[in-house]
């Protein structure tokens, strides 16, 4: 088995950006998902369930972990502060602001009760404190399980940008292989140690259009009738460290 991917999400919800390498910290990826767009009249982080727009904007980090978001229109913001806040705000339609994660309450976002129906009850839950992830600090994916996804779908557009890991593992493999490192297994990536915690149940945001990627809500529906509506696994992290793609991956019984 080997990391083929790493992929970083500054900015919760927007597009991400691939990385050679990464560290590893306590609490996930250096960096990763380090920063939120806050309705300023509801007090949540906006995600792609409740606000699909921000899918089709990009962040990256600069060297010193300044974020820049390249808009739809192709205009850039760069980090926190006034303008940054306006021109978020007046492309969304309402009052924002671009926030950090560390050093503020844990914070809340919304998912839909029905992944395949935007008009479906809005249920709020509470995200970890100090960064803005939705559960566990990594999630990891394997390319086992997309391709058994994609022979349940295979009109399916399965491309991995859908489903947004930190870690995309090749495995020759078929099968949900990652479940079964669940609450079982220890995985190496040289000196960094992880725990799968769980499978991750999937939501709306595996239906929602981005760039190059249509919606399609065929894609919840197939994992919910064929896998309990889970794709990945959350994962802890035991001891950091430096990864690269192209890292050799071994698991071992806890």
């Amino acid at each position: 088995m080997q990391l083929v991917e790493i992929t970083r999400y500054p900015v919760k919800s927007l597009q991400g950006e691939s990385v050679s390498r990464a560290e590893i910290e306590p609490d996930g990826v250096r960096g990763d998902r380090s920063w939120g767009i806050r309705d300023e009249t509801t007090g949540k982080i906006l995600t792609g369930r409740r606000a699909p727009q921000l899918l089709f904007a990009a962040a990256t980090l600069t060297p010193d972990g300044t974020p820049v978001i390249t808009l739809p229109t192709g205009a850039t913001c760069e980090g926190p502060g006034a303008d940054t806040d306006a021109a978020l705000s007046a492309w969304l339609n309402k009052p924002v602001r671009l926030v950090k994660s560390v050093g503020v309450p844990a914070a809340q976002a919304e998912y839909f009760e029905d992944a395949t129906d935007d008009a479906s009850q809005a249920i709020e839950w509470t995200m970890p404190a100090n960064r803005f992830v939705d559960a566990q600090p990594l999630l990891v994916l394997t390319t086992a399980s997309l391709r058994t996804a994609a022979t349940l779908h295979p009109d399916g557009d399965w491309q991995v940008r859908r489903f947004r890991p930190n870690l995309l593992v090749d495995v020759t493999d078929d099968g949900w292989v990652e479940d079964s490192w669940c609450g079982r297994s220890t995985v190496h990536l040289g000196a960094v140690e992880l725990r799968p915690q769980e499978p991750c149940i999937r939501c709306t945001m595996v239906t929602r259009p981005q760039p190059g990627i249509d919606e399609d809500r065929d894609i919840f529906r197939t994992l919910a009738r064929n896998h309990r509506g889970h794709l990945g696994a959350w994962t802890a992290i035991t001891t950091g460290g430096t990864i690269h793609v192209g890292d050799e991956v071994c698991v071992e019984p806890r």
